[in-house]
């Protein structure tokens, strides 16, 4: 691992309104080959050049991040999304005109200028263009497309403030642009749009019925395990808190009486048990930690509070997760995709016994 021989330092900028001094700051250094950490509506993500190799490579080494994990390019205009890629198709061009700016990633064939380490050596990229004022000023500053993963060590949860990017990357960048706490909380959509019908690969902040309220259902499906090799974000373990992470799916009062057994059984046998509950179910629960993503049916507000939950478990030491499952609808996919992630794919079913 990279070792913490930089001093990182925090630039405060107001996320509506960035000061035009400070963006530049932050440019230079992405101009000059580092790494500067930003927030865009997401998540925090971690910048660098994405036209210049040595610097994309750093991203790589500081987060500890497998080579063929590709980074989607942040761009500022869809003018410069078009002179990234061998010509956007019309699907491509229909939901940039949709959805940009905003969480929403689109993989297109890649001009020959972008570097191999940005895309893990496919023909392909991943394109988006951020909806937030910091993130699209220091793109546009930067003058070059800025390759930006998560700004955290490659597997734990990714950032949604400031703050947690330092306790990852503290002393191993030169800069943060702390704009205050992210707004949606987890990562974009990324779809392909190379074939005949957009392919969901990473689900997120666009939700699959808002792609088929723009392009029609039957043009629009998820990814099979052999679509996932181009996108950012599928290939390996992400998201995921240091402890033993279990997700409890079922009618709710199912889930309740499940996780209160497991939660029993668990700590008698020695274990540091914490429970990831709702506002619905929160008195319920007796364990070590009991944490609230917040309301069932705010989906907005569980994805904004989902990756700060995870963090804290790890700060109050609990070595088993047991968290509540979600309905699959709307924004709920991408928070379903994240709990599985996070928990390696240990999920089960109320009625099912844990082994």
């Amino acid at each position: 691992m990279h070792e913490n021989t930089t001093v990182t330092k925090i630039i405060r900028v107001d996320r509506n309104m960035p000061a035009p001094a400070a963006i530049r700051e932050a440019a230079s250094i992405i101009q000059s080959g580092g790494l500067v950490a930003f927030p865009t509506e997401t998540v925090y993500g971690l910048g660098a050049n994405g036209l210049h190799s040595p610097a994309v490579r750093k991203i790589f080494e500081v987060k500890g991040r497998p080579q063929d994990n590709p980074l989607i390019l942040h761009v500022s205009s869809p003018q410069q999304a078009a002179e990234l890629s061998e010509g956007l198709c019309d699907m491509a061009i229909t939901l940039i005109d949709k959805f940009w700016p905003g969480p929403l990633t689109v993989v297109v064939k890649k001009h020959p200028s972008i570097p191999d380490e940005v895309t893990a050596g496919h023909p392909t990229v991943a394109l988006r263009m951020p909806d937030c004022p910091v993130a699209l000023a220091l793109i546009s500053a930067s003058g070059v497309p800025v390759a930006a993963p998560s700004a955290n060590t490659s597997g734990r949860p990714s950032p949604v403030t400031a703050q947690q990017v330092l306790d990852d990357l503290g002393g191993r960048i030169e800069c943060v642009l702390d704009a205050g706490p992210t707004g949606i909380g987890v990562e974009s959509t990324v779809v392909d749009t190379t074939g005949e019908v957009c392919v969901i690969l990473r689900p997120g902040g666009v939700t699959r019925e808002q792609l088929e309220q723009v392009l029609g259902s039957e043009r629009v499906r998820h990814a099979m395990e052999g679509d996932r090799q181009a996108s950012p974000g599928m290939k390996h373990t992400h998201y995921a808190p240091r402890a033993e992470m279990w997700v409890v799916e079922g009618d709710t009062g199912a889930v309740v009486q499940e996780i209160i057994r497991l939660t029993e059984e668990r700590r008698r046998g020695g274990h540091r048990v914490g429970i990831l509950a709702t506002d619905e179910t929160l008195q319920h629960y007796t364990a070590d930690v009991v944490l609230s993503l917040g309301d069932r049916n705010d989906l907005s507000q569980i994805a904004r509070n989902l990756y700060t939950c995870l963090r804290q478990f790890d700060l109050h030491k609990v070595n088993v997760i047991l968290a509540e499952g979600f309905t699959r609808e709307g924004l709920g996919e991408a928070i379903c995709d994240r709990l599985y992630r996070a928990s390696g794919g240990r999920v089960l079913q109320a009625e099912e016994e844990l082994s």
